[in-house]
């Protein structure tokens, strides 16, 4: 091999490597949460997060699809990892009476779901039940929100957080019939095995 073919393959290990590192962390995921995610040995992270690594295509395929991202973005030169998304492009949908929901973070968290939830006045939605030792907090933005959790009411208003189990059955309620209200739920789901 000459030698700037030897520079080559040299700076994309090390694009991979820093890159393989910024999204991982960037993802809060550790590498043996990442090994998981990608069926691969934590070895393999560890080799490739060192600049020793010569992945295969399976590998860097496997990699790309547990961080969610294309292939060419792990092998790329680095750079700011910025991204803009007009509203539009932001997928709504609509649950309950008149509540629409969109994702607050378009990209995925590991192990959480984060979610802008508007009420049209007077709407109703229950609330979706999730696995024990999940956490779920709703955060009332604007107007009033009235939540009820195993059968307790709890009304909250601009700036107020309401903490709950997310496996108990929960609704909420925008109780206006005038005026439109607004929050954020973050699910925290409970980890496998724990």
């Amino acid at each position: 091999m000459s030698d700037t073919s030897d520079t080559s393959e040299l700076k994309t290990a090390h694009h991979l490597a820093r890159n393989l590192v910024s999204l991982r962390h960037t993802r809060a995921l550790t590498q043996d949460a990442l090994a998981k995610a990608a069926a691969l040995p934590r070895s393999t992270i560890a080799n490739l997060e060192s600049g020793d690594g010569n992945p295969s295509l399976a590998v860097l395929v496997k990699l790309a699809g547990a961080l969610s991202v294309p292939i060419d973005e792990l092998l790329a030169s680095p750079r700011a990892l910025v991204r803009r998304w007009p509203a539009d492009e932001v997928a709504s949908r609509s649950k309950g009476r008149g509540v629409s929901i969109r994702p607050l973070v378009p990209e995925p968290v590991p192990d959480e779901m984060m979610e802008v939830m508007d009420f049209e006045p007077g709407a109703v939605m229950g609330g979706t039940p999730h696995l024990p030792g999940t956490r779920e907090f709703f955060t009332c933005l604007d107007g009033r929100v009235n939540l009820m959790v195993a059968g307790e009411h709890y009304e909250l208003g601009a700036g107020d957080v309401l903490a709950f189990p997310g496996n108990l059955p929960h609704s909420y309620q925008n109780g206006d019939a005038l005026q439109a209200a607004r929050g954020v739920s973050v699910v925290v789901f409970a980890k496998a095995g724990v």
